[in-house]
């Protein structure tokens, strides 16, 4: 026992060793920078150019954000883009808010790892698998709503990222606020509904915000599931980058990324409030 009491001091006044320390590490990290995000820098900055050739700078303008904007087939994109993750998001968070109250606090049962690992299989699911897997059955049942069908497919694929953080946040919570309104005799809907609920909603936020992005930007369910009438703004892109490169495809891209930057932004603000109530 002396011994591994002596072994863990020792291991405890171990320093660890900082990240520059190792030779060549730094220099391979700002490589690894610049080959993932120097192609997003090089579109937004030619989204400015003058020149209808996208790789000729013609000086600075924002002609082809004002042609992007009056764009019918953009606007109808974007339009349909906004229902479909709209529509995604309230039904995917609701199913995972269920299902994560029932497997965080509906106790032991059988199926509950089964259930679990049902739930977050998507995540781990190449995508094109999902998408070949939704197409073939509603082939198979011959259902063709259009936009309908992508909206089922997306809230399919949604709900395990609507449902990680609502169960973190569930598993974080101090019950004892819900035991005071049971012992206050409040009926088990007023404790959820006045005590449960709020104290859950910045993961439920946290969980729409994260669901609506993914919608949003999914390009490979869309493209394999949509029909006609159903072209969301990522397959109209596409559409139009098989066409040829215009800095009018720069200027959309680029507003697509700040969209989706702005939103993966305020669900990080959300999830560091939820885990610093969940500490205090």
């Amino acid at each position: 026992m002396s011994d591994q009491m002596h072994q863990a001091a020792a291991n405890k006044g171990k320093k660890m060793l900082p990240v520059g320390h190792y030779r060549g590490l730094g220099a391979w990290t700002i490589v690894f920078f610049i080959f993932l995000y120097l192609p997003i820098v090089v579109l937004v900055f030619y989204s400015f150019n003058a020149n209808r050739m996208v790789m000729n700078w013609g000086g600075f303008g924002i002609d082809w954000y004002l042609k992007a904007f009056q764009n019918d087939d953009i606007q109808k994109a974007v339009w349909n883009s906004l229902i479909v993750a709209t529509a995604a998001t309230i039904f995917s968070t609701a199913i995972a808010t269920i299902g994560a109250l029932v497997l965080a606090r509906g106790g032991n049962f059988r199926g509950k790892t089964v259930s679990l690992g049902l739930i977050t299989l998507p995540l781990m699911v190449p995508e094109i698998v999902t998408a070949v897997a939704v197409l073939i059955f509603f082939s198979a049942i011959g259902m063709n709503w259009g936009l309908g069908n992508v909206i089922i497919a997306h809230i399919t694929f949604c709900i395990p990222f609507a449902f990680m953080p609502i169960r973190a946040r569930l598993e974080g919570m101090d019950t004892s606020m819900e035991q005071a309104a049971r012992d206050l005799y409040a009926s088990e809907w007023e404790t959820f509904r006045y005590v449960t609920v709020p104290l859950l909603m910045p993961g439920i936020v946290a969980g729409a915000m994260l669901a609506f992005v993914i919608s949003m930007d999914d390009f490979i369910i869309t493209l394999m599931v949509g029909g006609a009438g159903s072209t969301t703004l990522p397959v109209y892109i596409y559409s139009m980058i098989r066409r040829g490169l215009t800095p009018e495809i720069n200027a959309v891209c680029t507003v697509l990324l700040f969209v989706s930057i702005a939103i993966v932004t305020a669900y990080w603000v959300v999830s560091k409030k939820s885990q610093t109530d969940t500490v205090h």
